[in-house]
């Protein structure tokens, strides 16, 4: 984890927790096993063919245990996140608690939380063999572990939206709260002193991609809407007071706004940008061939209750 691993593809592919089953209500029956497992196995390859960098861990990818989680933890081509689950008895991170990118030179810190509070309690067959430390106190160690190495510091957050909103509120060292859990789109993400705070909705139906354009070396960011929004209500104040019917005293206040919004894009110029895209992953989009026979192989053996068996 010491060493900065190189991504010559110009690109990170990261997804933030409860990828593997459904919502747990209650243990997974027996007879489901073996389909269950077998799903969660076409997940992992199929993200594998994807070329993920980093998966998080979210309450329920625990929901066949800590031992099948690890076990399949193996079968990934990428690390599984997590800096505060740890095993129970020998105290040890049950997953590699962070992870450093290199792109084009600039390097990226990226570490992983998840909340305790997403448990049922104690008896939650989930937390069974493992002990989830405090979010807070471990982004602390997490930041002053990630500074020295990063230039810039990504959390992927299974702690709910409003604990991201309360975690960006205190300023904490981090640039980019990648959230999940709530499975909601944000297609216009807040920034709260100068944190990012991202999140798409779950299972799958959509995929958030987040541009930055790097001017220099401040660790401040904002939005390219907010220019684009500035430079719209320019353009139609111009035509305004080109109008010949507006009277003097209201072209003076289209004058005034105008002169206002124009010193606050000037601010902008030079500063270090951000695009966020909600991309709705449909049905039309090209399918990889690779994944489409690992999904008609798993439809074959585990046909759904009222459909045919694809044909041969």
């Amino acid at each position: 984890m010491k060493e900065i691993r190189e991504n010559k593809k110009g690109i990170l592919v990261l997804d933030v927790g409860d990828l593997l089953f459904k919502k747990f209500s209650n243990p997974i029956p027996e007879n489901e096993l073996n389909a269950v497992t077998q799903k969660a196995n076409l997940i992992i390859d199929s993200f594998n063919f994807m070329g993920y960098d980093a998966m998080g861990i979210g309450e329920d990818d625990l929901s066949l245990g800590k031992e099948f989680l690890v076990k399949v933890s193996k079968r990934a081509n990428f690390p599984f996140l997590s800096s505060n689950l740890f095993d129970e008895q020998t105290g040890k991170p049950l997953f590699q608690p962070y992870l450093l990118k290199e792109i084009n030179g600039f390097r990226i810190g990226i570490f992983s939380l998840l909340s305790p509070d997403f448990f049922s309690g104690p008896s939650d067959p989930r937390k069974k063999g493992i002990v989830v430390r405090p979010p807070i106190e471990i982004v602390q160690n997490m930041v002053r572990e990630l500074q020295p190495k990063t230039d810039l510091i990504i959390l992927l957050s299974h702690l709910g939206y409003p604990k991201d909103i309360e975690l960006a509120q205190t300023g904490s060292g981090i640039h980019c709260i990648f959230g999940s859990h709530l499975g909601m789109n944000l297609s216009n993400p807040p920034v709260i002193k100068n944190i990012i705070i991202l999140q798409t909705a779950s299972r799958g139906m959509y995929g958030g991609r987040l541009d930055l354009i790097l001017n220099n070396n401040e660790p401040t960011l904002y939005n390219s809407a907010t220019k684009r929004d500035l430079e719209n209500r320019i353009n139609i104040l111009q035509h305004q007071l080109a109008s010949a019917e507006a009277p003097e005293a209201q072209k003076a206040q289209w004058r005034e706004a105008r002169e206002e919004f124009e010193r606050i894009l000037k601010k902008l110029l030079g500063k270090n940008e951000f695009t966020i895209t909600i991309l709705s992953l449909q049905e039309q989009m090209k399918e990889d061939p690779d994944i489409k026979r690992l999904i008609e192989t798993y439809k074959a053996q585990f046909p759904v209750a009222g459909t045919s068996s694809p044909p041969k």
